[in-house]
């Protein structure tokens, strides 16, 4: 087999299942595909040994396959696509298949089987994936027969891509893939059981209409489901135009520029102390692609309890399932919000708009800045000198809620980080995916010590394809959101996470990649310029920041935002560096 681009026709020649699986994947326009082969695939890697439309990358360990496919995925919109062995190979699949269903992100996991008439037997190499991920996918298919291989293909992306998105998993057989039939491609999908809505109720979005338009305080709460969609447009004409406070979830980053006056950043756990504030006094709350979940309302009974509550979502189990809402409209996001834009009218919103710019000035995201190089600072640097413009891929855990805050977000899809399931070792893996699916903007890793070496095999994978990843590590010697949490609310008792770390610059050289070890404020931009005009694959910095240093703001778990801790730093201490990203408010009762 060669280059299928002219597109023969192949209706009468007889094909094996793993040529079908190969020409399938063709005709879904598949370019990239990340896996790791094995005994039970390698019929599948032979038929891919040909192919030239499609690139193979071969990460380190199969966690690494589904993060980078997670990572092209949400960098691109298109689904990223996974190809793995049996057994262990399936099972190393697991957390990031999970991370990608918490996340609405669309992934097709293909993972060999045993032959079928081992299936069962406890054969070598064998494990129930199918059984084993049915919690945490969309939909999962186990191919009996190779005369259903094409068809079961084309529903995989189908479903994968459409309503709310999220991972498939196809398991197949060793013996099916050996067999052989006429290959067909389905031109259309028709699953009976699986349509979803994507054009809201007219009269449901006039509902809503009707009551945004009695409001004098709204706010916007904008989730992932927003860059999903595709509606960023949409979402800003819509604010502009009601002169509504955005706020926006953690995966939502990147949907509302920052450098808008409407920009409230991010809500919840570590989310602003104004957005917090403007979500808890707000008269109508509209929440557009989010979830409510646990992180951003905290108790969930005192969340916004002023507010009249819009959800719009294209998932309709989400709605109402953690937060009662007063107008649903199950849709797609931007299709409801271009008929919602056309029913509502300008606000005034001014003396709303007013009190939240005090509480700006009053509240502004701060850090220390003194002789400690700290990862605030950094990423804050990070944000001025590339004003937003560049994809950055981070890790779970303090680094990851210090990027969400400091950096400047102006654009959809690039804010790639692990949010529902919170994966350590997520950023250097999805990483690749990000460098597969996108060139346009510089992208930048950004891990802590521990998440880092949770993937850290996945070096080899961006050394020897020469990625231009630009590889950044905070480096405190802790894990450090848990022992944020052992010093506020355990005593300081840090049990098992003060972490030893290798020499990052040695480890980084042993594959060939260079890398700098910086420890002062005043090498950080020289640092950030090297990165940016390095181009000639990966660049690593490790940056040995600030031992003990707190996330702040912070609404500890379970709680409101009455117990809100802000970060102890005075506002304009010359010791504090502040950093005000937005303008918003409302009157603090009591």
């Amino acid at each position: 087999m060669t280059s299928t681009k002219h597109h023969e026709k192949h209706h009468q020649k007889l094909m094996t299942g793993a040529e079908i699986f190969v020409r399938s994947l063709v005709e879904e326009g598949v370019e990239v595909v990340f896996g790791y082969p094995g005994g039970a695939t390698i019929g599948i890697y032979d038929a891919l040994y040909d192919i030239t439309d499609i690139k193979h990358v071969l990460t380190r360990h199969e966690q690494g396959a589904t993060h980078a496919a997670e990572g092209y995925a949400k960098a691109t919109g298109k689904p990223g696509v996974v190809l793995v062995t049996s057994g262990p190979g399936a099972t190393n699949t697991v957390t990031g298949i999970a991370d990608a269903y918490m996340d609405s992100v669309p992934i097709v996991v293909f993972t060999g089987q045993v032959a079928t008439k081992l299936i069962g037997n406890d054969a070598f190499q064998e494990a129930d994936i199918v059984g084993i991920t049915r919690p945490i996918t969309k939909h999962n298919y186990l191919v009996k027969d190779v005369r259903d291989l094409a068809r079961i293909i084309r529903e995989a992306f189908y479903i994968a891509t459409t309503g709310r998105p999220g991972p498939v998993l196809v398991d197949l057989p060793r013996d099916v893939m050996a067999q052989k039939t006429v290959f067909e491609y389905p031109k259309t999908v028709s699953i009976r059981s699986y349509n979803p809505v994507v054009e809201g109720n007219i009269k449901q979005i006039k509902k809503a209409a009707d009551v945004i338009n009695e409001a004098k305080r709204p706010v916007l709460y904008v989730g992932g489901g927003v860059i999903n969609a595709n509606a960023a447009h949409e979402l800003r004409t819509l604010a502009e135009k009601l002169q509504c406070p955005v706020t926006t979830t953690l995966q939502g980053l990147g949907a509302f520029p920052e450098d808008n006056k409407l920009s409230l950043g991010m809500l919840g756990m570590h989310g602003t102390w104004y957005s917090n504030y403007a979500v808890n006094y707000c008269d109508v709350l509209i929440a557009v692609g989010a979830r409510f979940d646990d992180r951003v309302t905290g108790r969930t009974d005192a969340f916004a309890t002023e507010a009249k509550k819009i959800h719009i979502d294209i998932d309709p189990s989400a709605i109402g399932k953690n937060v009662a809402v007063d107008v649903p409209i199950v849709g797609d996001v931007k299709y409801v919000l271009r008929h919602l834009i056309q029913y509502v009218k300008p606000l005034d919103t001014l003396d709303w708009l007013a009190t939240i710019e005090q509480w700006k000035k009053e509240h502004p995201l701060r850090y220390k800045h003194d002789e400690h190089l700290r990862a605030q600072y950094v990423i804050d640097r990070l944000g001025e000198l590339t004003k937003g413009n560049a994809i950055v891929v981070s890790d779970v855990g303090q680094q990851q809620m210090w990027t969400a805050q400091f950096f400047r977000w102006k654009h959809p899809r690039t804010n790639i980080t692990s949010g529902g399931l919170g994966t350590m070792g997520f950023s250097l893996p999805a990483s690749i995916g990000v460098a597969f699916g996108r060139n346009d903007l510089p992208i930048f890793s950004i891990s802590g010590d521990g998440g880092f070496q949770m993937n850290a095999q996945e070096l080899s994978t961006i050394a020897c394809n020469k990625l231009p990843i630009k590889i950044f590590i905070m480096n405190n010697g802790y894990l450090g959101m848990v022992r944020q949490w052992q010093e506020l609310f355990w005593r300081k008792r840090y049990s098992q996470t003060c972490i030893h770390s290798p020499d990052f610059v040695k480890l980084a050289s042993a594959f060939g990649i260079p890398a700098y070890r910086i420890t002062k404020n005043e090498e950080v931009d020289d640092a950030i310029h090297r990165a940016l005009n390095h181009h000639e694959g990966p660049i690593l910095f490790e940056f040995v920041v600030e031992r003990e240093e707190n996330v702040y703001p912070m609404i500890p778990a379970g709680q409101t935002v009455n117990e809100i801790i802000d970060n102890p730093e005075p506002v304009n201490s010359p010791e504090s560096s502040v950093h005000n990203k937005g303008t918003f408010i409302v009157h603090k009762k009591g």
